[in-house]
């Protein structure tokens, strides 16, 4: 079977690699900022917002949700730290519904 012009094989091989991505890059992201902010600061930081319905179903498109990590930390360098804003402003960003309240 043909998926996207390839085998139905490397089709689920660059999707299984693409969730291996995913995951490394995620987590060396949350320790990053773990290490930044500190684990009981987000714990106690984070805010009740959900992710969107795009975040959620990228997790089954190869490399998307990787992407997605990706701009994240882009925007933490270039619209925070590059801004002189913190690690913490950035997180209260990425999970609070009303971003300007608490920055």
């Amino acid at each position: 079977m043909i998926i996207a012009g390839m085998n139905e094989q490397d089709f689920v091989a660059y999707l299984i690699f693409g969730l291996i991505l995913n995951f490394v890059f995620s987590i060396m992201f949350g320790v990053y900022l773990s290490k930044n902010i500190g684990v009981e600061e987000m714990i106690n930081s984070k805010g009740d917002k959900e992710q969107s319905l795009f975040v959620k179903l990228s997790l089954f498109v190869p490399y998307a949700k990787m992407l997605i990590t990706l701009y994240r930390v882009t925007i933490l360098q270039l619209f925070f730290l590059n801004r002189g804003y913190s690690h913490k402003e950035f997180w209260i960003y990425m999970t609070h519904e009303n971003n300007t309240k608490d920055i």
